[in-house]
C-alpha cells in the first residue's frame, strides 16, 4: 500500500482482506468472521494475511476462520470445528490432531475418538 488515502479498489486481494481484518480490528469487532481470506491469493500475500489474523488473535480478539486450506488453519486456530455432511463432527485441538487426522475426519475415512457414527 502506498498510502492509506489510496482508494481500496486499486489494492491487491491480499491488501483488500488486510484491510478488511485490520479495520475489523480496529472499529472493536467482539468477533471476526473470515470466510476463506486466502484464497486466491499468492504465497506472499496469504502470508500477510496469516500474519495479520495472528496479530489480531494476540489482542484478544476471537477469529472464526472458515477454510479449506488445512496448512492456514493449523498455523493459527486452536480449536478446528471439523464437518461433514452439513453437520458437525467433532471439535479438536490442533496440537493433538495431525492434518492427515482431521482430512480423514472430513472425508469419513477415520472418526475421532468418542464419535459413533459419521454424521
Amino acid at each position: 500500500m502506498q498510502s492509506i488515502t489510496q482508494a481500496v479498489e486499486t489494492l491487491s486481494g491480499g491488501q483488500r482482506q488486510g484491510v478488511a481484518v485490520a479495520r475489523a480490528a480496529a472499529f472493536g469487532s467482539k468477533v471476526i468472521i473470515l470466510d476463506e481470506p486466502t484464497a486466491a491469493l499468492g504465497v506472499k500475500e496469504s502470508r500477510r494475511v496469516l500474519e495479520l489474523i495472528l496479530d489480531v488473535k494476540s489482542r484478544g480478539i476471537p477469529i472464526i476462520l472458515i477454510s479449506h486450506n488445512m496448512p492456514h488453519v493449523f498455523e493459527v486456530a486452536d480449536r478446528i470445528h471439523i464437518h461433514r455432511l452439513g453437520r458437525r463432527l467433532c471439535v479438536i485441538d490442533p496440537k493433538q490432531y495431525s492434518m492427515s487426522d482431521a482430512v480423514a475426519f472430513m472425508t469419513g475415512a477415520k472418526l475421532p475418538e468418542g464419535v459413533t457414527e459419521a454424521a
